[in-house]
């Protein structure tokens, strides 16, 4: 497939507790990326609330649209598109930005793509390194975590893929189990940092069972039982043992991770190992990743850490690649709280907090 170097696009991202858009060339520039969070509003609660987060997604994407078109010096008439995240994750927000984005294909005749969330993800380390297919991604955040080999726009195979928790969610479950602060991610990796991986022996999960699923389930649970006995042993959790649990924590699941991978690259081996989602800002994680993409001789991609978590540049990307391949989508397009990249593929069960896993 050529890429289409001279498209600009409009891209629009509401999947789950970020409202974003942003303003994309083919060649892959980014004019313009606004993202507005919505911590404050989900801090109180231990996890994103679904009708809180439609709302702010009412009342912010159609600001955010203005201040990056303002920000990238253009108005509609110089887009060539609009490409909105159509799922997966939660439909209130989905179906907020899904319904802008024919607002404004409506009103201004551009072309409207509806972009799987997922495959903007996947398709990041294209914009941001110029991968070639194909490749392996590893694609780890708050609600997806699974291994995808991508050989095109439109062409993935998953190789596995976590069976209840993804990564994001465990971290968030722990740092609530533990006291710290929402995002649970951060706040982990800090503590882990100040903290003993050795003290605590932690599970790893599904690491005696052939294949690349993945569990986090079990270890969260692991982690709420080693804090009860500590509490029940010491009348209380010290700020050391806290440190030391979410050192061991982290340590658990960059091993699972690891092998992980390791396996899917001997299943289809690629010249690229790249990583995407929230989770792959944990520098923890990412240097168990490079290590492995080192011993199977492949090269290691992590998008820059503002490209890792959910924005409407990768959004764009996705959309300017699925239009190079025909795709156009009208008044029709629906949004899809579940939506697999790999329709061959077996669905995977549960629902993470942050968005149902496809």
């Amino acid at each position: 497939m050529t890429q289409p170097l001279h498209l600009t696009f409009l891209g629009i991202e509401s999947s789950c507790d970020d409202t974003a858009a942003a303003v994309v060339r083919g060649d892959g520039t980014i004019l313009a990326s606004v993202v507005a969070g919505q911590t404050a509003l989900h801090e109180n609660f231990g996890g994103v609330v679904p009708e809180i987060a439609a709302r702010a997604h009412a009342e912010k994407l159609d600001l955010c649209v203005e201040e990056a078109l303002a920000t990238a010096g253009l108005t509609l008439a110089a887009l060539d598109g609009i490409a909105v995240t159509a799922g997966p994750g939660l439909i209130g927000g989905v179906l907020s930005g899904v319904m802008l984005a024919k607002g404004i294909a409506a009103g201004s005749g551009l072309p409207l793509v509806g972009v799987n969330h997922l495959a903007g993800h996947a398709l990041t380390p294209r914009l941001t390194d110029g991968v070639s297919y194909p490749y392996l991604m590893l694609l780890v955040s708050g609600g997806h975590c699974q291994f995808l080999h991508v050989a095109g726009p439109d062409r993935f195979t998953r190789l596995g893929g976590t069976i209840d928790d993804a990564p994001g969610e465990a971290f968030d479950k722990v740092a609530k189990l533990l006291g710290l602060p929402q995002p649970g991610g951060p706040a982990v990796e800090a503590a882990a940092a100040r903290g003993d991986a050795k003290r605590f022996p932690l599970p790893r999960p599904l690491l005696d069972k052939p294949g690349c699923d993945m569990s986090f389930s079990g270890l969260k649970t692991a982690v709420l039982r080693l804090r009860d006995d500590l509490v029940a042993r010491q009348s209380g959790l010290h700020e050391q043992d806290r440190d030391d649990i979410c050192a061991a924590f982290q340590a658990a699941v960059a091993d699972v991770l690891a092998e992980k991978t390791r396996r899917a690259l001997a299943a289809m081996p690629a010249p690229v190992l790249a990583v995407a989602g929230g989770v792959a800002a944990n520098q923890r994680l990412r240097a168990a990743l490079q290590a492995v993409a080192e011993e199977a001789g492949a090269s290691f991609v992590a998008p820059p850490l503002r490209l890792c978590t959910d924005n409407a540049a990768m959004i764009a990307w996705a959309g300017i690649e699925a239009f190079g391949t025909g795709q156009r989508d009208g008044m029709d397009l629906a949004a899809r709280p579940r939506w697999p990249l790999d329709q061959n593929a077996a669905p995977m069960l549960g629902a993470g907090k942050k968005g149902a896993k496809a």
